[in-house]
């Protein structure tokens, strides 16, 4: 479900109306803004430093500061990052737009005209609709696609306390019961939250090792807490309060709740037919939004909101593992990512990102673009990527 972004409510003040010329910087944000020089003259390429400016971040209200001090820390603590911004509430892209635009239309390569239009009907790319990696040569592997998704009336992971990471997930509750009872979803929730506070225990909080043996088996998601962005950003806070699964009977659909965005929803599988996992996702997605009390923020330039610019659209990856094994010869994935980036894919470790590629040349391969581009044509690009990148390693 679209809607405009004016339409949408969250808790943070920052929401209000901007003020008129800047005043001298409060001696509160002294530091944070020669920090910020620093970062632009030391990191030419963090975009974070580079649109945010000491007059701009000036012109908001003290009660917006705060908020936008909170997107941009990210960026500022690591220097390094290439984006360097989280969204804090689902309005900050439509109150911060002087300065999430820009860097959003800079990640995203688009122009200042283009608008986000969201079509999942992919019944018309491939062959007869089909998109079979068996045309390509391949047997079976793992399909996985997921998108980020967040609800209107939350704040975003990086500004929710302990209370609201509580409340958002006894929210999801309510809706975990209507998807038990739902034939094609129909599953478990697996629950890291200690308890609900006041006393109240948690009928879903599962033990450390059942914890252990679901991220082993990649249902599960790991502590953020290690992740120095989503740590600077305040979305690792409070772990494990607010955080856990939902998997159907199956284990092919999946829903995380408290990682980076408030909801991951995502199918997989092993097999060759992609619209296998995409098209039981659209499914999905509809069964979960027809629930009273779940409506996915969105935004009429951007699409769905997400907590990092770079997901914002589809909030989609859809992935393969797939084995190259002379594009990885040197047991990297180094000469892989220098083929796979004029293709427009990624490349990760078989474990996800920052982690190491399969001992036989396993990786892990998405389309790059979320943004201004069709779930449909998302699908379809992963299809003709995986079939190029054959290709090249069938030259080696």
């Amino acid at each position: 479900m679209q809607s405009s972004d004016a339409d949408n409510k969250t808790l943070s003040p920052a929401t209000a109306t901007t003020t008129s010329a800047p005043a001298a910087a409060p001696s509160k944000w002294t530091s944070f803004l020669e920090d910020l020089e620093k970062v632009k003259k030391s990191n030419p390429d963090n975009r974070c430093a580079k649109y945010l400016t000491k007059d701009l971040f000036l012109s908001y209200t003290p009660e917006q500061q705060e908020i936008l001090y909170k997107c941009a820390k990210t960026g500022i603590e690591n220097p390094d990052s290439g984006l360097g911004a989280y969204a804090m509430t689902p309005d900050d892209y439509m109150t911060f737009s002087k300065f999430f635009d820009p860097l959003i239309r800079d990640y995203h390569k688009a122009s200042k005209s283009s608008k986000h239009v969201t079509d999942w009907d992919a019944s018309k790319v491939g062959e007869n609709g089909v998109l079979d990696l068996q045309k390509l040569g391949l047997d079976e592997v793992s399909m996985r696609v997921r998108v980020g998704r967040n609800l209107k009336q939350y704040n975003l992971p990086g500004n929710m306390d302990k209370e609201e990471r509580i409340k958002f997930e006894k929210t999801m509750l309510t809706a975990f019961d209507k998807l038990v009872s739902m034939e094609d979803y129909g599953g478990s929730i697996y629950s890291l939250t200690p308890d609900f506070g006041n006393g109240e225990k948690n009928p879903n909080l599962i033990s450390a090792s059942k914890y252990d043996e679901l991220v082993k088996a990649h249902i599960m998601f790991k502590d953020m807490a290690a992740d120095p962005y989503l740590a600077s950003a305040g979305i690792a806070s409070d772990w494990p309060y607010g955080r856990g699964c939902y998997v159907s009977a199956d284990e092919q659909f999946i829903i995380w709740f408290g990682e980076e965005d408030q909801l991951r929803i995502m199918c997989m599988k092993n097999g060759t037919k992609l619209n296998e996992v995409f098209d039981r996702l659209n499914e999905g997605l509809k069964a979960v939004e027809s629930i009273k009390g779940i409506e996915f923020a969105s935004s009429k330039d951007y699409g769905y909101v997400t907590s990092c610019p770079s997901n914002l659209g589809t909030g989609m990856r859809a992935s393969v593992h797939i084995k190259i094994p002379k594009l990885t010869a040197d047991g990297t994935d180094t000469k892989a990512k220098e083929v796979c980036k004029p293709l427009g894919l990624s490349v990760r470790g078989t474990g996800g990102e920052h982690t190491p590629i399969g001992a036989d040349g396993t990786v892990d391969i998405s389309p790059s673009a979320r943004l201004f581009v069709a779930e449909k044509d998302i699908i379809s690009a992963l299809f003709k990527g995986i079939g190029l990148l054959m290709e090249e390693e069938a030259k080696l």
